[in-house]
């Protein structure tokens, strides 16, 4: 399977890529998906962490006893 790249910036960048890290732009291509995924994956985890550390200090916080529900939102807002 080839691919063509017909934006020139787009070429002018994988073909700097393969250079620098001194080889053939197919396994520069290889190496620049990987890591691209690979920081997604970083990210994703650090906020999934982030989001279960809020979580977890929420589900600490005592009952307050309210019902919260539609009425109570009706009531806040003035309706």
């Amino acid at each position: 399977m080839s691919f063509h790249v017909r934006d020139p910036e787009t070429d002018d960048l994988v073909r700097r890529y393969a250079e620098e890290k001194r080889v053939g732009i197919t396994e520069a291509i290889r190496l620049a998906v990987t890591k691209a995924r690979e920081a997604e994956d970083r990210t994703k985890t650090e906020k999934l962490a982030r989001m279960r550390a809020v979580s977890d200090r929420l589900a600490k916080l005592p009952d307050t006893g309210l019902n919260v529900d539609k009425a109570f939102f009706d009531e806040m807002s003035g309706d």
